[in-house]
């Protein structure tokens, strides 16, 4: 009906067939229900293609074969002492050709979301070995280019006995409520469930022991927003790490409620927020808990003040089913990462081609 309102050209209206240089399309799923399908498929040979042509042309040779992860076993960039790179070769490395690999994490490959994080923290001073590990994670998209992230509508079968849905938080923050846009449109069409995992790696960066964040957040079981990034200061515990990891992913969370309301959607239950860390979500769930540490008391009562609201429930989740830890660990190639980029997105030789 748009070409009714608006002048198009011929032939131009259908289905869309590309978003953010990502090629989509529309397939039923085994459940028979019908989602989007959206790949970088074709950016990656292209990017791959270009890292090729250059390596070729000033090295005469070619890309790791034997890769299993986007960065070589035990390295940390941060750690990096090779030396600095000049010239020409530092002209490359801040050239267009990083650029790319940026480019797959906006377009969808998650599973090297920590990867690019950790190399884009040392773009300033850029060494040797940085260099080196670009072409090692080029050489892993090489191997694994058919990462597709499907925008599945299905409603999540979500277990409310490992919420404390109910609590009384009276007595603490008194009788709170989520704040709602009040200019926000009518709601109409079918809701969303939100989900939040988040987790946290403490102390990760080797050089300065900073933790560092990471959260995906789902609509439906559609995968809409990740993150990987060293949190801003130190923190001395696992617990308060996990805190602020936390607090960053309900920020986000909030803010992506707040679009989907002022748009339209119906958004009526609250997100529902999964963490590894058992202590953490203890002190969310049951008003009684006190926390001892002033340092951590502020990402620990805006969590616990945004569950009294209603507006979040936090429930615990181990380690190995927590999407999230892809988002924070430098985890090498094996059975876990597989699982882990398995939980966030399809690799189907067949479908990503298709989307090519």
């Amino acid at each position: 009906k748009i070409d009714y309102y608006f002048k198009m050209k011929k032939d131009s209206v259908g289905d869309p067939d590309i978003y953010l240089g990502s090629k989509i399309r529309m397939t039923a799923m085994d459940n028979g229900v019908n989602a989007w399908l959206m790949s970088p498929t074709k950016y990656v040979h292209e990017a791959v293609k270009n890292v090729e042509r250059y390596l070729d042309r000033e090295y005469g040779k070619k890309l790791p074969k034997r890769v299993s992860g986007p960065l070589p076993t035990d390295y940390r960039p941060e750690m990096d002492i090779t030396p600095e790179l000049k010239g020409d070769e530092l002209s490359y490395y801040h050239s267009a050709d990083w650029h790319p690999t940026m480019d797959r994490i906006e377009l969808g490959r998650i599973d090297i979301v920590t990867e690019v994080s950790s190399m884009a923290s040392c773009l300033a001073l850029p060494r040797k070995g940085h260099l080196e590990a670009l072409f090692h994670i080029y050489a892993y998209l090489k191997k694994k280019p058919n990462g597709v992230i499907v925008l599945d509508p299905t409603y999540p079968d979500i277990d409310l006995r490992s919420f404390n849905d109910g609590a009384d938080w009276r007595n603490f923050y008194g009788d709170v409520k989520e704040e709602l846009p009040p200019n926000m449109p009518k709601p109409r069409g079918k809701p969303l469930v939100t989900r939040l995992y988040v987790d946290s790696d403490h102390a990760g960066d080797k050089l300065v022991r900073r933790s560092r964040t990471g959260y995906i957040i789902k609509l439906n079981d559609a995968p809409i927003i990740w993150y990987s990034k060293r949190q801003g200061t130190v923190e001395t515990s696992v617990f308060g790490a996990e805190f602020v990891a936390m607090k960053q992913g309900l920020e986000a969370a909030r803010g992506l409620r707040y679009k989907l309301r002022m748009m339209g959607v119906p958004v009526d239950e609250p997100v529902y927020v999964y963490g590894d860390n058992m202590s953490v979500v203890t002190n969310t769930q049951n008003p009684e808990s006190t926390l001892k540490k002033k340092s951590n008391s502020i990402c620990y009562h805006f969590i616990r003040e945004v569950v009294a609201m209603g507006e979040a429930l936090t429930a615990h989740i181990r380690s190995e089913d927590n999407p999230a830890d892809i988002c924070t660990k430098l985890i090498p190639g094996g059975e876990k990462r597989n699982r882990l980029a398995n939980l966030i997105l399809h690799f189907v030789g067949s479908v990503a081609e298709d989307l090519k």
